[in-house]
């Protein structure tokens, strides 16, 4: 295992694009960090330099003690899963797990036994004589991982390998790649934009915005001290409304209000207001209900236990909790 270590990292395209801009960032031996961002945000672009996929303009991309600008990617000891699963399809499960351990020239007695171990960690165990075209999705992104696992890196590189499943295996699959770094302790870099996958999984959430590290934290730091608007926005599900004039409505004037759906909830004594506004639209959830509310140029989402019953169009009386208030700098955008 080792660490990842990005300083001053920047990757400028033939075209003039600059897709990473100036990267600071240290990933931890052992560490599940999730680069998190917007499409064309550069968090695939800096995953593809570590890799060796793409060469760094500018910086230095260190992995352990050694710097690898200059090494070829089949020499720095990294195993990546990739969103298409990158499979062989004329191989079975265990040719597509065994072949770099093979062009390793490893013998063959030692490529069964760790095939074969990866197989039953990853509940695959029975289907070793398949060929890829004879798996679900599932079932491919296993033997993917499964190929990842038996090469015993020092870095999982994982650049959006649940985007092909559906919604059902998506959650489930997150649960057992977490599972799984967690028991072989291998530093993992997962690039995602699913914000829903970055704050269930990572040990710390790396966000980006066109090129820049917008921000570095645990999930609970990133989403309840956002360092900027941005990332207010773009973390969290449903994401956090902003107040441009909240003069208007009573609160404070100079700065922009932030609003996660949490804090703001239907009028009761103890909360900042009473705001009224206009019913956008419902979201029935079972155990809650997001109502979305427009305040002048605002729309809110109200919080409301159970199954709410609200039409679109009539008028709430709601408020907001003062504790879960953010705010940020009306020109840079900065949290204040």
């Amino acid at each position: 295992m080792a660490s990842i270590a990005f300083e001053r990292v920047s990757k400028v395209f033939p075209d003039g694009t600059r897709a990473v801009d100036g990267l600071d960032l240290e990933i931890e031996d052992g560490e599940f960090t999730i680069l998190v961002g917007p499409s064309g945000s550069g968090k695939s672009t800096a995953l593809r330099m570590v890799a060796g996929l793409e060469d760094a303009t500018d910086g230095s991309i260190t992995i352990g003690e050694r710097r690898v600008n200059d090494v070829a990617p089949r020499d720095r000891d990294i195993a990546m899963v990739f969103q298409s699963y990158a499979l062989y399809p004329h191989m079975s499960v265990d040719g597509n797990m065994g072949f770099a351990l093979k062009m390793q020239k490893q013998d063959k007695a030692s490529i069964a036994s760790r095939v074969a171990k990866a197989g039953s960690r990853l509940g695959i165990g029975e289907l070793m004589a398949r060929r890829p075209k004879a798996l679900s999705g599932g079932q491919r992104q296993r033997v993917a991982l499964g190929r990842a696992i038996v090469r015993s890196p020092q870095a999982f590189l994982m650049d959006e390998p649940l985007s092909n499943l559906d919604a059902k295996l998506r959650t489930q699959t997150r649960g057992e790649i977490r599972r799984l770094q967690q028991e072989v302790g291998v530093t993992t870099v997962y690039v995602t934009h699913d914000q829903v996958e970055a704050m269930t999984m990572g040990d710390r959430i790396a966000v980006m915005n066109h090129g820049v590290l917008e921000q570095v934290g645990t999930p609970e730091e990133v989403y309840e001290q956002p360092a900027n608007r941005f990332v207010a926005g773009f973390i969290g599900s449903p994401s956090m409304a902003f107040i441009e004039h909240p003069d208007q409505h009573g609160l404070r004037a100079d700065v922009v209000v932030g609003v996660r759906p949490e804090h703001a909830r239907p009028w009761r004594d103890g909360l900042i207001g009473p705001l009224r506004g206009t019913v956008a639209f419902v979201e029935a959830l079972g155990r809650e209900t997001f109502v979305g509310v427009d305040i002048g140029d605002a729309r809110l989402v109200v919080f409301e236990e159970g199954r709410a019953t609200r039409d679109v169009g009539e008028e709430l009386e709601f408020g907001l909790v003062e504790s879960g208030l953010r705010y940020f700098d009306s020109e840079t955008g900065a949290a204040i």
